[in-house]
């Protein structure tokens, strides 16, 4: 009987530990096996840090030429001392591994469409569209061309390798907390996952397009209404190059121009009937989000006579931060500043001579072409009369517990079918000519290095001549007194509107005519006006020769703009009000008009309590004013109303927020402003007048959100797996995506840098997160009231590994492995 108790109290303990040994459902996810996450010797218990922070201590590294000092500050910015470049990097790639392992994963999954690996069917989805958009084939590409120039190879292979002498060192209880969550082991890494990282900051900022709502838009409308609805060019805006005459000269031969097509639109009401196919939504007030500014000022205007550089990249917003600081010290340079996981070098930052910041340039790259198929099997099409074979490529998909996905992507000369998949789908019969699927220049994956050690503006024009996707307004400024910005690129040569809709992909003569001459792309050194600066408005006022369309910013550069001409004895201070400024042009071109045409007679002593505070509004979106709701509200209730048939159909283009205002102002009797179910005939005052009263009864109806500003945007800073317990939902901040400080609920600055260029140059900065990634971790979100409050920490630059600061927390030695 003993024996038999003992047998079933084994039984019984075994299935225990194999249960909790085994990943566990809960609902439609799975929980990672409950045992290993909980066991104290290799579960979450390790991944906690010490109080008194993190611990130093000295390694061995394969692959080192040389000894490689990294001292830490308090911060935890490493300082990497080394005696060539080559070692820099190998150690830049082991310490951002250390630091921040789970991200760069994450994100070249995302990148490469295998997140279905990891987390199931529920990204199944987003994995096959990644792949069908070429996100794969377009980081082959890159690698391709960078194994041309040995320069890149040697830097890119210095890098995987140190970040693969991290990874090689961890044991399961080692792995970041997110790995163990989600039950899988880190891989190696590789030039290609480095090239995943590129072409994920590509497809976050340059693969925007609508060529099919616009295409819906003409065909509705016709060409004079599209034209009255859709102006290309703000006259309000201030372009980031203005004309002095330098292209009046210029001459741009196109051999084929699209002709202009559509019916017309005439009527006294409008009909409510719209019919056409139906596509994603494009249905937005506003779209810009990853924007920017940056912007140099020279010393005829500033207080010191040296000059200043700021700049303040607005990306998505999470932790851990997508910026990690570090500087890296050889012989060939000195420079601090922020890097990208997963690529070497620092992108955003300065050195002893220069300092250079970047914004996103906006033009749209990426164009739409119509097939016609040469057989039902849609493995041939029609290119001038004669049939072409499409390239088949194959994409293999991992799906968690499932088996894999086999998906057979159509390659044409134009690109992937990217939606032939789906019969449904609008765009199921066209291809994508996307600029990031070409290979770049051999030595664009180290341009940052180059650009690291420059010393002037020779330098940072060499360097530049390399970059070219995605395309970024690079301002610059150097100690010895010169300012420039160029808006580099690569950009294709377009008839006028072609890539505004979809093409016939027919023909070859609506393919790109080549590419703008890189001395033709627009730059400015010295202007007389004493600065220069960006904000993802337009390139070029519209005598700019060559015809380029994108998706461009209309009230920060403005307000940037105003503010810097203005400007006289700056400091860095003033670049910092600047950065902080939360005064929206949008509001102050838009609620004059609304409040002109609104009848205060006829609102209640409630409807002319808030008609009163808007009256007496200045603008700003200041974190603690009750008066930005109420704006935002009104606006967006008027925005809708008047475009709310195109908004039911969910298809078509609707037109920018400046236009929309420029109607409110000088065409109230426009027919956009009716509502064509009534009788009667409605003008913008019938529109705001009815706005109002939907805004008053929305705050009635949720008296919770007549409440500040910086309540009622709702700012959160969430882990990138969206897990609130390693997320901040804490933080009330101000600011607005139209005012310089442009703040939406996940988006804002990533990163806000100043650069005092004087005798001993000197930056300031700081980034809502911390250098760490591990949520343990005392520095995994240290930086973040800091950043909320609008404060900056001086940034450490350290002259060699010896000096001393009290600043100084830990230093380590790598020394080459004795294997």
């Amino acid at each position: 009987m003993r024996l038999f108790r003992f047998l079933l109290v084994l039984i019984l303990t075994a299935l225990l530990c194999w249960q909790l040994m085994i990943p566990q459902a809960a609902g439609d996810k799975k929980l990672p096996p409950i045992g290993s996450f909980f066991n104290p010797f290799s579960g979450f218990w390790k991944n906690a840090e010490p109080v008194s922070g993190f611990h130093y201590s000295d390694l061995d590294i394969p692959g080192l030429h040389g000894k490689v000092e990294v001292v830490y500050d308090d911060l935890l910015v490493p300082h990497i001392f080394a005696e060539n470049t080559e070692d820099a990097v190998r150690v830049q790639g082991y310490i951002t591994a250390q630091h921040r392992l789970w991200q760069m994963d994450i994100t070249t999954r995302k990148a490469s469409g295998r997140l279905s690996e990891v987390l199931g069917e529920r990204t199944l989805q987003i994995d096959r569209i990644t792949r069908r958009r070429g996100m794969v084939f377009a980081a082959e590409n890159d690698v391709k061309a960078w194994q041309k120039s040995p320069e890149s190879v040697r830097i890119l292979d210095a890098y995987t390798d140190g970040v693969n002498a991290w990874i090689n060192n961890l044991s399961p209880a080692d792995y970041p907390i997110e790995f163990k969550l989600l039950d899988y082991a880190p891989e190696q890494w590789s030039p290609l996952k480095s090239a995943l990282v590129v072409e994920a900051m590509a497809e976050n900022l340059c693969s925007r397009d609508e060529d099919l709502a616009s295409t819906n838009a003409l065909a509705l409308f016709g060409k004079d209404t599209f034209d009255y609805l859709y102006p290309e060019w703000n006259p309000k805006q201030r372009p980031i190059i203005p004309d002095t005459g330098q292209w009046k000269d210029w001459h741009v031969d196109l051999s084929a121009v699209p002709a202009e097509t559509g019916t017309g639109f005439s009527g006294e009401k409008r009909s409510g009937a719209l019919s056409f196919r139906d596509a994603p939504r494009s249905f937005e007030t506003d779209p810009y989000s990853e924007g920017s500014n940056n912007w140099a000022v020279a010393g005829t205007r500033t207080r010191s006579g040296h000059p200043l550089l700021a700049n303040d990249p607005h990306l998505t917003l999470s932790l851990p931060s997508i910026w990690f600081q570090v500087q890296i010290h050889t012989p060939a340079q000195s420079c601090y500043g922020v890097s990208l996981q997963g690529v070497p070098g620092i992108i955003i930052g300065f050195n002893e001579n220069i300092a250079w910041g970047v914004t996103n340039v906006s033009h749209d790259v990426s164009d739409w072409y119509r097939l016609q198929w040469a057989n039902p099997q849609r493995t041939k099409y029609i290119m001038d009369g004669q049939a072409r074979d499409v390239q088949e490529r194959v994409e293999v998909i991992g799906i968690k517990g499932k088996t894999p996905l086999r998906d057979t992507v159509p390659y044409t000369v134009w690109g992937p079918v990217v939606y032939g998949y789906d019969p449904a789908h609008p765009l199921h019969d066209c291809a994508l000519r996307w600029i990031s699927h070409d290979e770049p220049p051999a030595e664009g994956s180290v341009i940052f290095m180059f650009l690291n050690a420059g010393k002037s503006y020779e330098d940072y024009r060499k360097a530049l001549a390399n970059y070219d996707c995605p395309a970024q307004n690079f301002v610059f400024a150097t100690r010895s007194g010169d300012i420039a910005i160029t808006v580099q690129g690569r950009y294709p040569v377009r008839a006028p509107e072609q890539g505004r809709f979809i093409q016939d992909g027919s023909r070859q003569s609506n393919a790109w005519h080549g590419f703008i001459p890189p001395d033709r792309v627009p730059a400015m050194k010295n202007p007389s006006r004493g600065f220069v600066f960006s904000a993802n408005q337009h390139s070029t006022p519209p005598s700019y020769p060559y015809y380029y369309l994108g998706n461009f910013e209309d009230y920060r550069s403005r307000e940037i703009y105003d503010r810097l001409e203005a400007m006289k004895n700056a400091t860095v201070d003033s670049m910092k009000t600047i950065q902080l400024d939360n005064f929206s042009r949008r509001a102050a071109d838009a609620l004059p008009a609304m409040l002109a045409l609104l009848d205060r007679n006829r609102l209640d002593a409630e409807g002319k309590k808030m008609a009163d505070e808007l009256a007496a509004w200045n603008f700003r979106y200041d974190a603690e004013l009750t008066a930005p709701p109420l704006f935002d509200v009104w606006f967006d209730s008027c925005y809708d109303k008047t475009w709310d048939e195109m908004q039911k159909s969910k298809s078509v283009l609707v037109p920018e927020s400046w236009r929309f205002i420029e109607m409110l102002e000088k065409d109230t009797a426009s027919i956009f402003f009716d509502h064509p179910e009534t009788p009667r005939r409605e003008t913008a005052r019938d529109i705001v007048n009815e706005s109002f009263g939907l805004m008053q009864a929305f705050f009635a109806k949720n008296p919770q959100k007549r409440t500040a500003w910086g309540q009622f945007m709702g700012f959160t800073l969430k882990h990138m797996a969206q897990i609130d317990a390693f997320s901040r939902l804490d933080i009330v901040v101000g600011g607005h995506r139209t005012a310089p400080n442009a703040m939406q609920k996940t988006h804002g600055p990533s990163w806000r840098m100043i650069v005092d260029l004087g005798e001993k140059v000197h930056g300031y900065g700081v980034f809502p997160g911390g250098q760490s990634g591990n949520p343990g971790s005392r520095y995994y979100d240290n930086m973040v009231e800091t950043w909320a409050k609008g404060d900056y920490y001086d940034l450490l630059m350290l002259g060699s590994a010896e000096e001393s600061s009290t600043r100084i927390i830990g230093k380590q030695t790598f020394s080459p492995s004795r294997q």
